[in-house]
C-alpha cells in the first residue's frame, strides 16, 4: 500500500511537468511564431510535431514496457523530455523548433502511456478512480501554471524561457523516478519487437495526419491528398492483418474484444476529436478577438481548469462506488452542452457569460476522463496493462490532431483560409478590422457546433460498453500484488 503512495507522487511530477508545457505552448504560439519568423502552416506544425511524434511512437513504447520494464522506459522518458525542453530553448529558426518539439513529444509518449500504467499496477482496484483523479489533479495544477508562466514569462522574459522551466524539474523527476520506482509488473522476457508492425503503423498513421494537414491549410493539390489517404488506408490495413498473424504483436488485437476496453477507447477518441482543439480555439478568441494579452489570456482560460479540478477526483472517488456510467454520461452530455454553447458565442457576448461556459466544459470533462480511465484499464490482464495503456493514449492523440485539423476545415469552409491565415499571424490584435473579426467569429462559432456534435456521438459507445469479461482476473492479481 505504501509503494502506491510512491508511484503517485513520482508520476505526479511527470504529469505536472507535461501540463505546465501544454499550456505554456498554446499561449506563447503567436510570439514565438513572430519572433522565429514563421508563417501560419510553421505556427501549427509547432504543436503538431509534438502530438504527432508522441502518437506515432505510443503503440511501440506500450509494448517495450512490457518488455523491459515500465521503470526503465518512464525514467528514460524524463530525461528525453528534459533534453528536448534545452534543445527547443535554442531554436533558432521554426524548422529546429519543429525538430526539438518532437523530441519532446517523444519524452512525453513515454511518460504518457507508463505513468497511468504505474498506477494501475500499483493500486488495488477499489482505489483506481481516486488515484487517476489525483493523478489528473497535478496536470491541471500544471496547466494552470502554465497559462500563468507563459503570460509573465512573455510580458518581462524572452520567448526562449519558457522551456527553461522545464528542465529544473525535468533533471529532479528524472533521479527521484532512478531512485524510487522498482518494478512490480511482469515483464514478458525474450520476446521480439515487432519492426514492421511498427514501420506500417507510423507511416499509416502520418500519412494521414498530413493528408488532413495538407488539406486543412491548403499546401497541396486534391491528387497529393487523396494519395496520401490512399497510402493510410492501405498500410493500415497491411497492420492489421499482419498483426492478426504476429507471434509477437505490437498491438494485441484480441483486446479489442473487450467491450469495456474497445467502448471506453472510443468514447475518448470521439471525445479528443471534441476537445482537442477547444483551448487553442479559446486562446485564439481571447487574444484576436478580445484584444488579451498574454498573461490575460492565461488567466482567463485558468476556469477551465479550476472546474476540472473540482469535479475529476469528486468523479473519480464516486465512479469507485458507483461504476463508471452515471458519471461519463454525465460528463459527456454537459461538455458537449457546453461546447453548442460555445457555438452562439459572438464578439460582443461578454466575457461574464463566456467564463460560466468554459466551467461547464471543464466540469463536463473532469467527470468523464478519471472514470473512464479507470474503465479502460481495469478491464485488461495485468500483464497486457503497457499496450493497453498505449492503444488508449495512440487514440486520444489521434483523436487530438484530429480536431486541430477538423477546426481549420470546418473554419476554412466558412471563412477564406487567406484571412485565417492573416488574423492568426497578426502581431497586433488591434490592427484587425471589426469586419474580419465578425468573420473569424463565424469560423469559430462553426467550429464549436460540430466539436459538439461529435462529443455527442461519444455518449453511445460509453454507455454500451458493459462489463469486461477479464474484470475477475484482475482482482485475483490485484490481491496477490497488494496482499
Amino acid at each position: 500500500m505504501k509503494y502506491k503512495w510512491v508511484v503517485l507522487t513520482v508520476t505526479t511530477v511527470g504529469v505536472l511537468m507535461d501540463g505546465i508545457d501544454s499550456r505554456i505552448v498554446i499561449i506563447g504560439i503567436p510570439q514565438v511564431a513572430a519572433a522565429l519568423h514563421a508563417d501560419i502552416e510553421q505556427a501549427i506544425w509547432f504543436t503538431q510535431s509534438y502530438v504527432l511524434v508522441g502518437t506515432i511512437v505510443l503503440l511501440l513504447i506500450g509494448r517495450m514496457t512490457d518488455i523491459v520494464g515500465r521503470v526503465r522506459i518512464y525514467t528514460t522518458g524524463f530525461a528525453i523530455f528534459t533534453i528536448g525542453s534545452a534543445l527547443t530553448s535554442l531554436s533558432q529558426d521554426p524548422n529546429q523548433f519543429i525538430l526539438w518539439r518532437g523530441v519532446q513529444g517523444l519524452g512525453v509518449a513515454m511518460l504518457f502511456v507508463n505513468s497511468v500504467a504505474m498506477i494501475v499496477d500499483a493500486t488495488p482496484r477499489k482505489e483506481l478512480g481516486l488515484s487517476l483523479g489525483i493523478n489528473q489533479i497535478a496536470f491541471r495544477f500544471g496547466a494552470m501554471a502554465g497559462l500563468t508562466l507563459s503570460g509573465l514569462i512573455l510580458t518581462f522574459l524572452d520567448w526562449r524561457a519558457l522551456f527553461y522551466v522545464n528542465i529544473p524539474i525535468g533533471i529532479f523527476g528524472t533521479f527521484w523516478a532512478q531512485h524510487r520506482l522498482k518494478e512490480i509488473a511482469k515483464i514478458e522476457k525474450k520476446t521480439r519487437v515487432d519492426w514492421f508492425g511498427f514501420a506500417t503503423f507510423s507511416i499509416a498513421i502520418t500519412s494521414f495526419v498530413l493528408a488532413l494537414t495538407y488539406d486543412a491549410y491548403g499546401l497541396s493539390e486534391a491528387t497529393v491528398v487523396y494519395g496520401l489517404l490512399v497510402v493510410s488506408v492501405v498500410t493500415l490495413a497491411s497492420f492489421i492483418v499482419y498483426e492478426r498473424r504476429a507471434k509477437h504483436p505490437l498491438l494485441d488485437l484480441s483486446l479489442l474484444r473487450i467491450r469495456e476496453f474497445t467502448g471506453g477507447v472510443i468514447a475518448q477518441l470521439l471525445n479528443a476529436i471534441a476537445w482537442g482543439a477547444f483551448l487553442l480555439l479559446l486562446s485564439l478568441y481571447l487574444q484576436l478577438i478580445l484584444n488579451m494579452s498574454p498573461l490575460a489570456a492565461g488567466v482567463g482560460i485558468i476556469p477551465f481548469d479550476i472546474a476540472f479540478l473540482i469535479c475529476g477526483p469528486l468523479s473519480g472517488r464516486l465512479s469507485d462506488k458507483f461504476g463508471h456510467l452515471p458519471f461519463t454520461t454525465t460528463g459527456l452530455t454537459l461538455s458537449s452542452f457546453a461546447l453548442y454553447l460555445f457555438s452562439t458565442v459572438t464578439i460582443t457576448t461578454p466575457i461574464s457569460i463566456v467564463i460560466p461556459y468554459m466551467m461547464l466544459v471543464g466540469a463536463g470533462m473532469g467527470l468523464f476522463v478519471s472514470p473512464n480511465m479507470s474503465s479502460i484499464m481495469s478491464s485488461v490482464p495485468q500483464k497486457r496493462r503497457g499496450i493497453a495503456s498505449a492503444f488508449r493514449a495512440t487514440f486520444f492523440q489521434v483523436g487530438y490532431v484530429i480536431s486541430l485539423n477538423a477546426a481549420v476545415l470546418i473554419m476554412t469552409s466558412v471563412v477564406p483560409y487567406q484571412l485565417i491565415t492573416q488574423i492568426v499571424s497578426s502581431i497586433n490584435p488591434l490592427t484587425i478590422t471589426a469586419s474580419d473579426k465578425l468573420l473569424f467569429m463565424k469560423g469559430l462559432s462553426s467550429a464549436y457546433f460540430w466539436l459538439a456534435i461529435v462529443n455527442v456521438a461519444a455518449i453511445a459507445p460509453s454507455v454500451l460498453r458493459g462489463r469486461s469479461k477479464y474484470k475477475p482476473k484482475v482482482r485475483i492479481i490485484e490481491q496477490n500484488i497488494h496482499g
